[in-house]
């Protein structure tokens, strides 16, 4: 990943588990380790990257990789607790080995597990820290061909960190603890904390916590340095969310994830490890996600992420697609886009800025737009090889807030989504963007640069079928005042809910499933609502969810419909021009020269007019029986 928009891909032939990733710094290349025990050489320079070399290992389990800054040479780690050394130019084995048993000689009498870490010494390129898994770290001189020094903790390591002056190092423990020891003394650590761990009563060392996976330890000139890891949570907080810890001086800082941390990264001022750090930021690598920390800041605030981590952040309900745009609209939706900074993120830009953006000789603008479950819509330039997000659009933000409770009474055709995406419309050219939702409703949005603090304009539209009592059973209540206009209840909803009534004893008439905010609102740059219509209820059913529609820019009419009719409104004007039922728009006559009809009609007459079944308005109610229609 680079600046926004610049990003590329590498996949393994073999589908095996990336286990490491290591660049080779300014040089525009990657080395990964992959799960099958082989190292790969990636050539980032050019569009498409490059598999320049493979190696395989084969009597031995790859567990680390280590490649200093401007070295040749790449050192692995092994599940054996070997040390073998590949030269990067070639790719292949130096044949210098740092055998295990070499390694710790016999200082201990057992195999001290896998190498899990490895680092040449900031002061030193000539020399290895090698850390084993049981707790022992060798510091090796590679020209001596010797260790240093070897130093033992009776809990398993998990991490360890350089100082940048290289003359002490920290380790993370199994245990949830830290050590820090000095190269002069290693007979043991000048310093163990267990961070997250209760201080006991009685003086003894703090109870043990949850492992450490992973430090950093990062100086910084003018202030204490940084020590950043993940994991360490005491066990008596069962349901505490996976953390990332941040301590600098006394101050301990704890960030709660909303998915499992897989690895983070903090970044620095300098690549030279042997300079003061100056972290500026961390990078975390989520299960779902990637969030970059400010570390500038006193409270740690995160920066917006202007890359697409996870496109189903709410799950993705539809999808419209658009070739050949005005050039003009990516940059326009962007920046309308850049603009909503939300509260609480940092006010710096996005760190990570390598590459350059460009779209390229052969391509041509292309959006996709994707609406989601929460009534969220998407815009994203599909230009480049990856989706790059422009801009969101809240379409919920038109409606009241459901109050706890209310959700059953108010939102009977959907009870989970009530503001899910359904369809959507949209003309690049006169910008004009249309929604239709889940609760029977249509939003049609204009584009502006200005905000605006104004009231929503809406309408309500009833559409009724004319013909249900051939389907639809009598109704459990009859209406109090009952008049010729008044109709059976329309087919029932798709979730199969039945005739509600309100708490007074009458029967839900006339009213949408959702309210538009009445005070005005204030509309950021972008997308502003100009009209909201809905669908209400109709004696006691709710309305039907929209199955179409269309819309005019030019003559700025909107048309949409369901299983019980049509409706086409002129939202320049606010108005709705026509409301037709299934029934007159199947017939043969003028809509608007209807007949008196008789408000019942006899069940015999219902029975004998199903089995009519090629006249055309049979088919059409044989189609709404079916739910999934």
């Amino acid at each position: 990943l680079g600046r926004p928009g610049v990003d590329c891909y590498c996949q393994h032939e073999s589908g095996a588990a990336v286990l490491q990733l290591q660049f080779l710094i300014n040089e525009g290349a990657l080395v990964s380790a992959s799960a099958d025990d082989a190292l790969h050489l990636w050539n980032l320079r050019q569009k498409r990257p490059a598999l320049l070399h493979s190696l395989k290992f084969n009597r031995e389990r790859i567990t680390y990789c280590h490649l200093p800054f401007q070295s040749k040479w790449l050192y692995v780690g092994t599940e054996r607790g070997n040390t073998h050394i590949v030269n990067i130019e070639s790719f292949i084995l130096s044949g210098y080995v740092i055998m295990w048993n070499k390694a710790i000689e016999l200082s201990t009498k057992t195999h001290p597990g896998p190498v899990v870490h490895l680092s040449d010494s900031p002061r030193d390129e000539g020399k290895l820290l090698i850390g084993y898994e049981n707790g022992t770290v060798v510091f090796w001189d590679l020209r001596s061909k010797r260790a240093d020094l070897r130093a033992y903790y009776d809990e398993a390591i998990h991490s360890v960190a350089w100082h940048h002056e290289g003359k002490q190092f920290m380790c993370s423990h199994s245990d949830g603890s830290l050590t820090l020891w000095n190269l002069k003394s290693p007979n043991r650590p000048f310093q163990t904390t267990i961070p997250h761990g209760k201080i006991q009563r009685d003086g003894k060392k703090p109870e043990s916590c949850k492992p450490i996976l992973k430090v950093e330890y990062k100086t910084c000139k003018n202030s204490e340095p940084f020590v950043i890891f993940s994991g360490g949570l005491s066990y008596d907080k069962a349901c505490r969310r996976p953390s990332l810890t941040i301590m600098h001086g006394k101050a301990i800082t704890v960030l709660e994830m909303d998915h499992p941390i897989v690895d983070f990264l903090t970044l620095c001022e300098t690549p030279y490890p042997n300079e003061f750090q100056e972290p500026y930021a961390v990078v975390v690598l989520l299960e779902k996600d990637l969030i970059v920390v400010d570390l500038t800041q006193s409270n740690f605030p995160i920066f917006e992420n202007p890359y697409p981590i996870d496109i189903h952040e709410s799950p993705v309900t539809c999808t419209e697609y658009f070739a050949d745009c005005p050039p003009d609209l990516i940059p326009v939706l962007y920046s309308v886009g850049a603009k909503h900074k939300k509260q609480g993120y940092s006010n710096k830009e996005w760190p990570i800025s390598g590459g350059a953006w460009n779209l390229g000789a052969q391509t041509y603008p292309e959006i996709i737009i994707t609406g989601h479950a929460d009534g969220s819509v998407k815009f994203w330039d599909a230009s480049a090889i990856t989706l790059q997000m422009l801009y969101k659009l809240k379409t919920s933000k038109v409606f009241e807030k459901q109050k706890v409770g209310e959700g059953k009474a108010t939102a009977e055709i959907v009870e989970e989504d009530p503001f899910a995406v359904q369809m959507m419309y949209w003309c690049p050219e006169s910008r004009i963007f249309c929604v239709a939702g889940v609760s029977a409703y249509v939003v049609v949005y204009r584009f502006s640069k200005h905000e605006v603090n104004t009231e929503i304009a809406s309408l309500e539209v009833r559409l009724q079928s004319e013909v249900e009592d051939i389907i639809t059973p009598e109704p459990e209540i009859i209406p109090p005042f009952p008049d010729a206009s008044s109709q059976l209840p329309s087919l029932k909803s798709l979730s199969g809910s039945t005739n509600t009534v309100a708490c007074e004893g009458t029967m839900k008439d006339s009213i949408p499933c959702l309210s538009v905010k009445t005070r005005p609102v204030r509309m950021p740059p972008g997308y502003q609502a100009d009209l909201v219509i809905q669908l209400v209820w109709v004696d006691g059913e709710p309305p039907q969810q929209i199955t179409s529609l269309a819309v005019n820019s030019a003559y700025g009419l909107v048309a949409f419909g369901n299983c019980n009719g049509l409706a086409v409104v002129d939202f320049m004007q606010k108005t709705v021009l026509l409301s037709m039922g299934t029934f007159d728009l199947y017939g043969s006559g003028d809509p608007y020269q209807r007949q008196p009809r008789s408000p019942r009609k006899t069940k015999q007459f219902a029975a004998g007019l199903t089995e009519l079944s090629d006249s055309p308005v049979s088919l059409e109610l044989e189609r709404c029986k079916s739910p999934t229609s």
